[in-house]
């Protein structure tokens, strides 16, 4: 088992919890209320700091319901955060752009987050053939 250090940026979010057995995803909340108009970029805080274990980083990704819930789309659609980001004003934040008129309250939870393992080092071979038959088509459908 790993131990992350955090620091929290604000009192009135509830501590983070990893919870055993249901997901291997923690919930992140908004620090801070933001009112956003249909069109508008926020960073929305998220009221923690990590140092994360060297070789680790974060993907920060949306909840499944935060555009219906919400109306923002996260611009870089998923963030990583690396281990270096560990200093005491590294705060976590979500990129946001509203789709519609919308507020974020605090302790609201806005996004996720799961620790991942850095890639391994990898080298690319160059061939000619992959020596597999062909599937065709586009993706898993066999589809053009």
């Amino acid at each position: 088992m790993e131990t992350i250090r955090i620091k929290y940026f604000s009192d009135k979010i509830e501590k983070l919890a990893y919870i055993e057995n249901k997901s291997d995803w923690i919930d992140l909340r908004a620090a801070e209320e933001i009112r956003l108009k249909k069109g508008d970029f926020a960073l929305i805080p998220l009221g923690v700091a990590m140092e994360l274990p060297k070789g680790y980083e974060a993907h920060v990704v949306p909840r499944s319901s935060t555009f219906k819930n919400f109306g923002v789309i996260q611009t870089n659609h998923m963030g990583v955060i690396d281990e270096s980001y560990c200093g005491d004003s590294d705060q976590w934040y979500m990129p946001v752009l509203a789709v519609r008129d919308t507020e974020i309250h605090i302790n609201d939870r806005i996004c996720q987050f799961r620790i991942m393992q850095h890639q391994p080092t990898i080298r690319f071979e160059e061939t000619d053939t992959l020596g597999h038959s062909d599937r065709g088509g586009f993706g898993s459908t066999g589809k053009a």
